[in-house]
């Protein structure tokens, strides 16, 4: 009979002594290997059946208070508090093409949850999808408050959405022209942005056309971008300031003219109504933002002309 070739009936001490060292270190891999499932099986375990929520290791929500030591006529040093904790003062800015903050105050609660409804992602991935395809980066801007209350309820949302650039600023109505200063003096200490962008939170946002405004090419490095309206620029003469107009989208424009920039006048930044090239929504003259942001929002976005037309080469392209 043929000898079946599975079937061995001799064997020399040397191939016992390989076979016994071959068992002995499966044995050991193998018990290695169960450890690591049970350990991995633990860790998962923790997370999906014992309710852990597993956040990113590194915030993205920081609160920018003023090193106010070397303030005076220096501008300021900025030191840059992660949620979990206060940095040694150096925080690696992060290289983006335009940091877009989205001004927001303690009355606002509900037009955030119309924007996160709508062009502007609630979730961590969304948003990081969002900012790698546009090479933008978003986040909302506010101020602080004595209020308790309010400080408490922000801070919940933060936890939440994280999402913030928290400022060291009395967030007020008469104060949103220092408080625009403050949010440039933090943009620029938190990113290193070929653009830095102020916008509302009552306006609805195409951040894909945006993005193809601010990529295009410029013979001036030194661009000022909006929809103008031309005025008369004051300043101090003793003080060598610029002057501060109780409105702080004109104090900025006010600032501009007084500089040696490029002003670019693009009125699809302040459209009245959805179109194939509109960049920027919000119903003027008759309301300085969306009128009603919060329901305006939500109807806009379920317009595809809003949220799905493609984007078009402007007429200047």
């Amino acid at each position: 009979m043929p000898t079946n070739p599975k079937i061995f009936t001799a064997r020399s001490s040397t191939s016992y002594y390989y076979n016994s060292r071959r068992s002995t270190i499966l044995t050991l891999c193998f018990i290695i290997g169960f450890t690591g499932f049970i350990f991995g099986f633990t860790a998962i375990s923790k997370r999906v059946l014992g309710g852990y929520n597993c956040k990113y290791a590194e915030p993205r929500s920081v609160s920018v208070a003023w090193d106010r030591r070397t303030s005076i006529g220096k501008g300021g040093g900025a030191m840059v508090e992660k949620e979990s904790g206060l940095t040694d003062g150096e925080y690696k800015r992060h290289k983006v093409m335009g940091f877009v903050g989205i001004q927001t105050g303690f009355g606002s609660v509900a037009r955030r949850r119309s924007l996160r409804r709508t062009w502007f992602p609630s979730d961590h991935q969304g948003l990081q999808k969002l900012e790698e395809a546009t090479g933008l980066s978003f986040r909302f801007v506010i101020g602080r408050t004595s209020d308790k209350s309010k400080m408490s309820a922000l801070k919940k949302e933060v936890a939440e959405y994280d999402d913030f650039v928290l400022l060291d600023i009395e967030e007020e109505y008469s104060k949103l022209p220092y408080k625009t200063l403050a949010f440039f003096k933090a943009a620029y200490a938190l990113y290193d942005s070929e653009f830095y962008v102020k916008a509302d939170d009552d306006i609805y946002l195409r951040p894909d056309r945006l993005s193809l405004l601010l990529a295009k090419e410029r013979s001036h490095s030194q661009t000022y971008l909006g929809c103008m309206k031309k005025g008369p620029v004051f300043t101090d003469p003793k003080l060598k300031c610029f002057r501060m107009f109780s409105n702080e989208d004109v104090t900025i424009g006010a600032w501009m003219l007084a500089m040696n920039v490029n002003h670019e006048n693009n009125k699809q930044l302040c459209e009245p109504e959805c179109t194939a090239s509109s960049i920027a929504v919000w119903d003027i003259p008759k309301c300085s933002g969306l009128c009603n942001p919060e329901k305006k929002m939500l109807k806009l976005h379920a317009n595809d002309v809003c949220s799905k037309s493609p984007t078009l080469p402007s007429e200047d392209d």
